[in-house]
């Protein structure tokens, strides 16, 4: 049988609202983990890894825990010494501007925009097991 054409753009324009409009309610944190996870590949993947240290250190359970903790990576003096504990407010403001949240840091790299930030954030708190 054939569909007559407005009937098929019609459903698929139907479809694409129905996906759109379902996307955009979501939360960054309800968002699927494969969009995090490839931004976070993109974005940060070529210093850090979840599990093991790069340039900069593991992030798998960064969520929560306090900040140039892990004995395995240097951390900068600053950053030892910055008493954060990472959540999803000091994820975002390190991730917006490093120096500004802790002057002296050694990571000069951040990310302008704002969706980008929170999906990063949401995928690092996924990891974390919180």
């Amino acid at each position: 049988m054939s569909w007559p054409r407005t009937v098929l753009f019609g459903a698929a324009a139907a479809f694409v609202c129905l996906v759109a409009g379902s996307s955009l309610s979501l939360s960054a944190e309800d968002q699927p983990a494969s969009a995090g996870k490839e931004l976070f590949e993109r974005r940060c993947g070529g210093c850090h890894a979840l599990d093991r240290d790069k340039e900069g250190p593991r992030l798998r359970g960064v969520y929560g825990r306090a900040a140039g903790s892990v004995r395995s990576f240097q951390y900068s003096d600053a950053l030892k010494k910055s008493r954060i504990t990472w959540d999803a407010g000091s994820l975002e403001r390190w991730l917006s501007d490093p120096e500004l949240l802790v002057p002296g840091t050694d990571m000069s790299f951040h990310l302008e925009k704002a969706d980008e930030r929170r999906e990063i954030v949401a995928y690092l708190k996924q990891n974390s097991g919180r």
